[in-house]
């Protein structure tokens, strides 16, 4: 497991017909505030503030196909070269990470294929990659943003 420490949260959060929404600075908008959504916006934060991922290179919600289901994946970060290098998956501060989740993620790569996977809750956060022998290797820190691809 990874230990995150979230910067302090700076978000702009409204009240507009009786729901909370929170400006995604990602997406340019306002978005209802879920909890998972509340786990999304902290954890980009935390990647853009404090392990310096460029902003610009970082996708939200974006949707794919697996085989006949469209299904959208929380955060893709982009290398340089705007291939995918890594995939995070946020669940709600409640929900446990489990087998299920992870495997859930490794589905989304097998669409769009990164480097590293990542799931988090908030409270829990692993990040795996390939190993030699085509194993998932769970890493102790969540890598540093490749300056190279």
């Amino acid at each position: 497991m990874i230990a995150i420490n979230f910067p302090a949260p700076d978000f702009k959060i409204v009240n507009e017909a009786g729901k909370e929404l929170i400006f995604d600075r990602f997406r340019k908008k306002y978005v209802v505030l879920t909890p998972e959504e509340w786990v999304r916006q902290n954890f980009l934060n935390y990647l853009v503030k404090t392990l310096l991922y460029p902003q610009s290179l970082i996708g939200i919600e974006k949707e794919i196909l697996l085989g006949e289901m469209k299904k959208r994946f929380d955060i893709v970060i982009y290398n340089r070269e705007m291939q995918p290098w890594m995939l995070v998956e946020c669940k709600e501060m409640n929900v446990p990470l489990s087998q299920q989740t992870l495997e859930q993620v490794v589905r989304y790569n097998m669409v769009i294929p990164a480097a590293f996977l990542t799931i988090t809750n908030g409270v829990n956060t692993f990040c795996c990659t390939y190993s030699s022998g085509q194993q998932w290797r769970f890493l102790e820190e969540l890598p540093g943003y490749p300056e190279r691809s």
